[in-house]
């Protein structure tokens, strides 16, 4: 007799990137949906305000203070190329650990905390040579057809960590400048 399990399962592209099934937590920007391992968020805090930082990419919204902690902010709309938007009440900043930094994405909403399985997972599909889709891992399937992009979220911001890092120590000086006198 065959029983049925509901342990995650590799797909065959667990060779490529390790089984990607997972707890994702889904947020969307504008109509899309995206997902990113559950364990490497940190918290969900709605908006705040927010510093800028001069000569920053654009994307960069600037730090915030989260409980005496400097934390850089960035919008992943800017991010990925998606025109930004009005801000609503359903607009949140996700705050995800990097490495050993804290990085705060905004994003449109949140959805939900999602058990994904590796049956339901396809890979990236490949959009040629001149197309860098190494920081998607698959493609998560629903029943109602759509589609949710798992993102590796330290590949997402692999180029901004090193930059931010100095944003948040270069922030971190000044208040600790500001707080002798």
């Amino acid at each position: 007799m065959e029983t049925q399990s509901n342990s995650y399962e590799p797909t065959d592209m667990s060779s490529k990137k390790g089984d990607v099934s997972g707890k994702y937590l889904t947020f969307c920007l504008d109509d899309e949906e995206f997902g990113l391992e559950i364990l490497k968020v940190r918290e969900i805090i709605g908006l705040m305000p927010i510093t800028s930082v001069p000569q920053t990419p654009s994307y960069v919204e600037g730090v915030i203070n989260l409980r005496g902690k400097v934390i850089p902010v960035l919008d992943l709309r800017l991010k990925f190329g998606i025109p930004g938007a009005e801000r609503t009440e359903e607009t949140c900043i996700i705050v995800v650990q990097v490495g050993a930094m804290e990085i705060g994405a905004i994003v449109d909403r949140v959805s939900e905390v999602r058990d994904i399985y590796a049956d339901d997972i396809d890979p990236p599909p490949n959009f040629g040579m001149n197309v860098d889709s190494d920081f998607i891992i698959g493609m998560g399937k629903s029943d109602g057809g759509k589609v949710t992009m798992l993102l590796d979220i330290d590949r997402v911001l692999s180029g901004d960590s090193s930059m931010l890092m100095g944003m948040e120590s270069e922030e971190t000086d000044a208040e600790l400048a500001d707080a002798s006198f």
